[in-house]
């Protein structure tokens, strides 16, 4: 018997080499447990089996009742709102927080009689929340609420203002 020439040893060990690092995580995907191009194994994308998925685009929105509590808060201080008064106020504001939510999503009414329903709305409140204030504390609320018109008004003012300073640096930027 002849004996096998070393160039065919070395041939032979460097291609089975290659095939055993390749099982190994070497070369595709990563060795075992990868599947057929990182699919887990059955066809399938790691996306479909999560289950549905939420859109991102979409906002999460927050309850009324939390927004309406923040208001309460804030004027518990200045007007001097009892624990009675706050319960009783934070329900009214709820709901009329979920029927101003209702008036803007009805696709029947035009713009001017959305806002004709919201500022009819809002005076029922306003005649509500009174309802539960004595007088010293009626006249508290509604400077209270001329100041938290005046600070959503600046606020929405700044976001303007902000806009606006973003596309004015956009439209300076030299082209490159």
């Amino acid at each position: 018997m002849k004996p096998i020439p070393p160039l065919f040893l070395l041939l032979f060990a460097l291609l089975s080499f290659n095939s055993v690092s390749a099982q190994y995580g070497n070369g595709y995907n990563n060795g075992y447990g990868n599947g057929y191009g990182g699919r887990g194994g059955m066809g399938m994308d790691r996306s479909m089996m999560q289950g549905p998925q939420s859109s991102p685009s979409k906002p999460k929105e927050v309850p009324v009742e939390e927004t309406a509590a923040k208001i309460v808060e804030q004027m518990k201080p200045e007007v001097n709102l009892d624990e009675l008064q706050v319960i009783a106020i934070t329900n009214v504001l709820a709901d009329s927080m979920r029927e101003q939510g209702v008036l803007l999503k009805n696709e029947n009414s035009s713009q001017e009689q959305k806002i004709e329903q919201i500022n009819a709305l809002r005076e029922v409140t306003n005649k509500k929340i009174t309802a539960f204030l004595n007088p010293g504390q009626a006249e508290k609320y509604t400077t209270f609420m001329a100041n938290f018109k005046e600070i959503k008004k600046t606020k929405s003012k700044k976001k303007k203002d902000k806009k606006e300073v973003k596309e004015d640096t956009e439209e300076t930027k030299p082209a490159e």
